[in-house]
């Protein structure tokens, strides 16, 4: 992608309307806790005491819209409490630059890093950092600064203190992402009627299982709804793949593909109704043609084999799907799930036990080529360099350059240029909006009180359909607090937009001079990915070999890290087609092939879980040679991708030869299933395998390729960025 490319779409995703539902009770209840702030602060205080307030609970309330599985009041009080600590320290140190500027530094970089823990702790972080860079105007002595530090925190109290007085749709976060894990196998099954082979993303049951990690106290309060579902839609999905593909399922024609596509569509209304339950709290409704759809008749069965057990086995797992979901059963009686489990729940550390997670992570991440250290060096210096040179300025309310650029910057490049031609425009349209009606109401501190918590409400409700109109009220929001505050119109509305203008352009420059690109890094990303399938290949083959707990155990752990490259492999993907680099050891085509490959070699291996014996089943001693040439090969294959060399697969071949076609202990389904495995592997070779040569002459028409696309859309042919 070129750079007038990469602009356009950076444009469009800027100003791109995100078609989510919206939750006016959640910005209602925020608004409320900025409006109790505020009136309070003005009527007992000063307008400087109010402002204070306000930055507290508005930040405090947004906080709680990002996507957290901790309680809301807690992300509310953590929020207050940093806001309060960076605005405390702010002030001791803002006496002279020589003081201000190596702390601003510091505690930008910090924030940076912050974005190792996670998205959430990455915003918070940065939102400290504007507070740093705002507040210290307000106090005149140490014990203000004290005195303004606690308001901050109290407003995040009192959202705290609102969120458990009203609450509204408790464990909401929990609930969603389970039930888009039932509501994405759901999808998966109806996809599976018509196309057997259908690709599954399981990026659902990712944050499904991010989900069911709670902490001990979490654990005694959540809902006996949100313990089993999870575990149900995982051994769910292979059993549908299992019935749907011809290899191994259900025939390609016939009354057998007619019955597998009639389970199939059971199993979708099922989980569906599964899914809404959960999502509502209310008991599952499920038509009585799908309930008889799902009877197995061992008289009138058209299935036989392979596709026979796929089915029994998905009938007994969707009746424990509606069990689980509330179905015929009464109020708090929701069973358990029958299935195994290594620990009661999975385990999410207590906020005080968070300290060695945090700094292991950050340490993990201090590196040259990591993009969260990239990231926090550049929003230090950026931090920094837009506070001298907008203090060099002949306009008031310097700090707004740099607070631009820090709450526009992320790790990558294209969410830090959409956010920044979004706040732009955003900023823009809100100080228009914002100084028409100052003009025409001409409010006192009161009424701008008041207009202050109307566009901070309307802010958290649009907080998810786009970053350009959440930051046209915000800016509408701070327009109205420094009128209450005191500050002329006049002043505030040329300063904010030339000021924002010039911290977009701060955050846009430092990420082409000290740039993160995903692109080189696709070979690595694909490496880890083909090792990580390798090893669930291999899990799941001895678990044939010798089925037993330890080995299931293992297949699990294997399946978790394969799901984790893929994932890393994804965000690489998805973030190197939006960047303006020239492709570097996979050109577009391949890396698209590869990926195609990579998938059907995972799909292969979740085709064989789906028939992996019980503990005592039976023994195929000839899956343990193939585990073991599987996972050699894949781990020098990776090896090889990552030095740009050609992979090769000798022992795979060799192993698979030795397996005999019809073995009589019962393999040969396994059987067939490697030789899809096998052929996976052959697709990936074939996608990435080049000569030197090639190497050159691929390069070469890749760029040739995108020029000419430029060409034909009449855009010209300019050049692609040489780094990276």
């Amino acid at each position: 992608m070129t750079w007038r490319q990469a602009f356009g779409e950076v444009v469009r995703s800027g100003l791109r309307i995100e078609e989510t539902r919206l939750e006016p009770l959640l910005a209602l209840r925020a608004a409320a806790g900025l409006a109790i702030v505020v009136g309070a602060a003005l009527w007992l205080a000063s307008p400087a005491y109010a402002a204070s307030a306000a930055l507290g609970a508005y930040s405090a309330g947004g906080a709680t819209f990002q996507r957290s599985w901790r309680p809301r009041k807690v992300v509310a009080l953590g929020t207050g409490a940093a806001l309060a600590l960076s605005t405390f320290v702010g002030y001791l140190a803002a006496g002279r630059l020589v003081t201000f500027l190596p702390l601003l530094a510091v505690w930008a970089f910090a924030a940076g890093m912050a974005w190792a823990v996670g998205t959430t702790a990455g915003i918070v972080a940065a939102t400290t950092v504007g507070s740093m860079l705002v507040t210290i105007t307000l106090p005149t002595s140490a014990g203000r600064a004290l005195e303004h530090a606690g308001i901050i925190a109290l407003g995040g109290v009192i959202q705290a203190v609102l969120i458990l007085l009203f609450p509204i749709r408790r464990w909401a976060a929990h609930r969603d992402a389970l039930a888009d894990a039932l509501a994405a196998v759901a999808d998966y099954a109806r996809r599976l009627r018509h196309d057997p082979t259908a690709p599954f993303d399981p990026e659902p049951l990712m944050t499904a299982r991010d989900a069911a990690a709670v902490t001990p106290s979490q654990a005694r309060t959540r809902p006996p709804a949100l313990h089993g579902p999870r575990g149900l839609a995982e051994r769910i999905r292979p059993v549908i793949a299992a019935l749907a593909d011809p290899a191994v399922g259900a025939p390609a024609e016939g009354p057998g593909r007619d019955r597998a596509r009639e389970l199939l569509d059971a199993a979708a209304d099922v989980l569906d109704a599964a899914a809404r339950s959960i999502r509502h709290g209310t008991p599952a409704e499920v038509r009585p043609e799908t309930l008889d759809a799902l009877r197995v008749d061992d008289e009138h069965e058209v299935l036989e084999g392979p596709a026979r057990q796929a089915a029994e086995r998905l009938v007994e797992l969707l009746g424990e799907a509606l069990e689980i979901a509330g179905s015929g059963c009464p109020p708090g009686t929701t069973p358990t799930p029958r299935g195994p489990a290594d620990t009661e729940f999975l385990v999410r550390p207590t906020m005080l036990r968070l300290v060695p997670v945090v700094v292991r992570a950050v340490r993990r991440e201090l590196r040259p080529d990591s993009p969260v250290f990239r990231h926090a060096v550049r929003l230090a210096a950026v931090a920094t360099l837009g506070y001298l040179i907008a203090a060099r300025l002949p306009l008031g309310h310097g700090y707004w350059a740099p607070l631009a650029s820090v709450m526009v910057m992320r790790p990558d490049f294209h969410r830090t240029y959409a956010r920044a031609v979004a706040r732009l425009a955003g900023t823009v349209a809100g100080v228009a909006l914002a100084t028409g009606v100052v003009r025409a109401l001409d409010p006192d501190p009161y009424v701008s009180g008041a207009l202050t918590v109307v566009a901070a409400g309307l802010s958290y409700t649009l907080n998810r359909t786009g970053y350009a109109y959440t930051q046209c009220f915000t800016a509408a929001y701070v327009v109205f607090l420094l009128g209450m505050g005191g500050q002329a119109w006049e002043q505030t509305v040329p300063e904010r937009v030339v000021l924002t203008l010039l911290g977009g352009a701060l955050a846009m420059l430092a990420y082409v001079l000290f740039p993160a690109w995903e692109t080189p890094r696709l070979p690595g990303r694909l490496a880890d990915w083909l090792a990580a399938n390798g090893r669930y290949a291999a899990a799941v083959l001895r678990d044939y070999a010798e089925p037993s707990r330890e080995h299931h155990a293992d297949m699990r752990r294997a399946l978790l890290g394969s799901r984790e490259a893929h994932a890393a492999w994804q965000e690489a993907y998805d973030r190197a087609r939006r960047e303006p680099v020239r492709p570097r050891g996979l050109t577009s085509r391949e890396a698209e092939e590869a990926q195609d490959a990579l998938k059907g070699f995972g799909r292969a291996a979740m085709l064989m879980e789906s028939h992996v014996p019980r503990a005592d089943g039976r023994f195929v001693p000839e899956a343990e040679r193939f585990a073991e040439a599987l996972e050699t090969d894949t781990a020098k294959a990776a090896a090889a991708l990552r030095e740009h060399r050609n992979p090769d697969w000798g022992r795979v071949r060799e192993a698979l030869h030795a397996w005999p076609d019809a073995a009589g202990d019962g393999s040969p389904v396994v059987r067939r299933e490697a030789e899809l495995q096998k052929r996976a592997l052959e697709d990936l070779a074939t996608a990435v395998s080049r000569t030197p040569l090639e190497r050159d002459v691929g390069s070469a028409r890749e760029d040739q390729r995108v020029r000419a696309t430029l060409a034909a859309a009449g855009d010209g042919a300019q050049p692609a960025h040489p780094g990276g």
